[in-house]
């Protein structure tokens, strides 16, 4: 029979736009939950901070904060902007995805060599929260 276990993780970013590996948080969380086979759902409850499955280098990174900037500059005549001023970080964050599911194998992420879990911020710096929803089986 599954179970299914809530929590959170917390994630403290530093600059407004910035691409942070949570995976490590995740396995953690799997782990401190007694998670052994089955999916995890990572959910960023923020309309301006979101994720992506991806490489972790840094390089890499810095490439996708650049791009993001690029393709959504702020300041360029959002109508948002009448309210908040951060419309960029909403229509940035609409690019990737609020959330991402991972199997659970053994107790660990089931990932590729090169896959991490990246947290996309898009309005910081910020303490942001992800939700976490685990079903299966734990041990």
């Amino acid at each position: 029979m599954s179970e299914v276990i809530h929590g959170e993780i917390r994630v403290k970013t530093n600059r407004a736009i910035e691409v942070t590996d949570i995976t490590s948080s995740i396995q953690d969380w799997v782990s401190q939950k007694g998670c052994q086979e089955g999916i995890i759902l990572a959910f960023s409850v923020h309309t301006t901070a979101g994720m992506v499955i991806n490489e972790a280098e840094s390089g890499l990174m810095q490439d996708i904060e650049s791009q993001l900037k690029e393709i959504v500059p702020p300041g360029a005549g959002y109508k948002h902007d009448r309210i908040d001023s951060n419309a960029h970080s909403h229509i940035m964050t609409s690019l990737v995805s609020p959330s991402e599911t991972i199997p659970i194998s053994s107790g660990s992420l089931s990932m590729g060599t090169w896959q991490r879990v990246l947290f996309v911020e898009g309005d910081g710096p910020r303490s942001r929260r992800v939700s976490m929803t685990f079903i299966g089986k734990t041990g």
